[in-house]
């Protein structure tokens, strides 16, 4: 919902600050007042080329920012944008051309507000682009009326299911193209790794193995020097230990103290003997072998290979891949299966598909009619008795992501005239009201919707019907009308007049003034009498504002 719009210094506006509410909101002012400033302001903010001449003039830069709330979260996070409470679109240009676009003041692409903004509010009239002249929205308006939502939603998922299984089966007959090629070099690699015997944590014990080898005479002779040193020689430290102890035992009649010392000494020297064994083995076992050195370089050699060419950093890696080697030649010697389930599964989802199409194709054909009949309906209390409405629907050779067909609306608003597709209808008011004839009829959803012109040309009866239409859009949508009549006007929830006037310093402004009350009363008679304010101009405006207030009025046709 479009909640304020803030203009500094365009054309005639050198601030204007307007808050909306939810239902139907007016502007009116006299002609030239400033209110198509206000729309091209609101256009601006929403992405529409910037034109410098829309500076007020002895000014250097314009600025318009648009206040919506209660914006889909989904919106914003698709355009990567942190979802807030607000959403402010902002736009500033400058006289040399440039400008700049925000949403909630972080900087964007043009592109970017301009999405945002089309999904958040929609123009009818005059100088902008319909939104219904998007073909591609007409079905949508279609199908809102038929009330398709499940088999639109059945169609949608059948749709996405057979475009996933196409795809697998093209991923799968490439692999069947190239698959002899690519078996024979998964057998050659499996193979390669297979004969190799690999052995988790091999390398790890081989360079340590290698590393002895090549350290076998240093590490010989630490072995041979300290069993000498420790047991073996003249001198050892096992006899020394052994007399000493010997002379505390010898002693410890005559001082009780030697007696556990005696006992750690002789536990000393048995660690001690222990190790000088284990050092004499070690010595016995230990030989510098050139063969055995020779074998594990070797061994190295081949792992390290191994390694760089599968990009392994371990034996443990290279088993790894040897497993997922043997499951991929195990799945392509099952792919010919593979595909021909895939290639069952897709034609069974494509008649799926069909069926499921088929069914929402008949639902669009039969609301058709309904619908084209319900807007010609609504046209009439619009002024527009001859106007005739047409949804034509025409097949697609090959199913589409929104169906079996394409729709589009054709319409001509006088007797005897050929239908023509709304692109070509050149008449603002009456696209306009179309428009309004068409949301009346087929709700959809769709965000703030702006009128303008909807009035053009029609009289106090007709304007009445417009008034309380718009009234019941409004119940659905935030509805923004500017207007002439004050039969439109009456119907509103909230009324904003647009107005210019000459400054302390004699240049034109405009303002814009939220009507309530006696003010609104005046700028009723106003538009029902003329500037000249008379007690029977209010008594008139007072009474359609009651009438407009009590009148009743069904909130939409329905497509049943």
């Amino acid at each position: 919902m479009l909640a304020e719009l803030v203009i500094h210094n365009i054309a005639i506006v050198e601030r204007m600050s307007i808050r909306f509410t939810e239902g139907f909101n007016v502007l009116t002012g006299e002609t030239g007042a400033g209110k198509s400033i206000v729309l091209d302001a609101l256009m601006l903010a929403l992405g529409a080329n910037a034109n410098p001449a829309l500076i007020r003039a002895g000014c250097e830069e314009a600025s318009v920012a648009a206040v919506f709330v209660e914006v889909d979260p989904e919106l914003l996070r698709a355009a990567d944008i942190e979802p807030e409470d607000e959403v402010c679109l902002r736009r500033t240009i400058t006289r040399s051309g440039r400008g700049r676009a925000y949403i909630n003041d972080m900087p964007v692409r043009l592109k970017q507000l301009k999405d945002i903004g089309n999904a958040l509010l929609t123009v009818h009239g005059q100088h902008e682009q319909q939104a219904l002249q998007h073909v591609e929205r007409h079905l949508a308006q279609l199908d809102a009326f038929a009330r398709a939502e499940e088999e639109a939603a059945a169609y949608h998922a059948a749709y996405t299911r057979l475009r996933e299984l196409t795809l697998q089966v093209e991923e799968l007959q490439n692999a069947a193209n190239q698959r002899q090629e690519q078996q024979d070099l998964l057998e050659f690699q499996c193979r390669e790794l297979a004969d190799a015997k690999l052995a988790a944590g091999e390398d790890l014990s081989l360079e340590t193995e290698r590393s002895r080898l090549h350290n076998a005479g240093k590490l010989l002779d630490a072995a041979q020097n300290g069993y000498e040193k420790l047991y073996g020689g003249a001198q050892a430290l096992t006899g020394e230990l052994d007399k000493v102890a010997g002379a505390l035992e010898s002693s410890q009649h005559l001082e009780p103290k030697f007696a556990p010392l005696a006992e750690a000494l002789r536990n000393a020297l048995y660690g001690v003997e222990d190790v000088a064994l284990q050092l004499r083995d070690y010595a016995r076992h230990t030989q510098n072998s050139p063969e055995r050195l020779s074998e594990i370089e070797e061994r190295l050699q081949l792992l390290n290979r191994l390694k760089r060419k599968y990009r392994a950093p371990d034996v443990a890696a290279l088993l790894e891949k040897l497993s997922l080697l043997e499951t991929e030649i195990a799945r392509l010697a099952q792919l010919d299966e593979t595909l021909e389930n895939t290639l069952h599964l897709q034609e069974e989802t494509r008649a799926l598909l069909e069926a499921k199409g088929a069914a929402w194709s008949e639902k669009r054909r039969q609301a058709a009619p309904r619908l084209a009949q319900r807007v010609v309906e609504e046209l009439a209390d619009l002024a527009m008795p001859n106007a005739r409405f047409e949804v034509r629907l025409t097949p697609l050779e090959k199913p589409a992501p929104n169906g079996l067909e394409s729709g589009e609306f054709y319409f001509c608003a006088n007797a005897g005239e050929e239908l023509k597709p709304l692109a070509q209808i050149a008449s603002g008011g009456e696209l306009s009201r179309l428009m309004l004839a068409i949301y009346r009829a087929a709700p959809a959803q769709c965000g703030t919707l702006v009128f303008d012109e909807v009035d053009a040309g029609l009289g106090g009866r007709a304007g009445a019907a417009v008034g309380r239409k718009l009234r019941g859009v409004a119940r659905a949508h935030q509805v923004l009308c500017v207007t002439h009549l004050p039969q439109v006007a009456a119907c509103a929830d909230q009324h904003w007049r647009i107005e210019k006037h000459e400054d302390d310093s004699g240049r034109t402004v405009a303002t814009a003034t939220h009507l309530e009350g006696e003010s609104r009363d005046i700028e009723m008679a106003r538009m029902l009498g003329g500037p000249q304010i008379t007690a029977t101009a209010l008594a008139n405006a007072r009474e359609l504002l009651t009438q407009a207030a009590s009148d009743s009025l069904p909130l939409f046709s329905n497509g049943e």
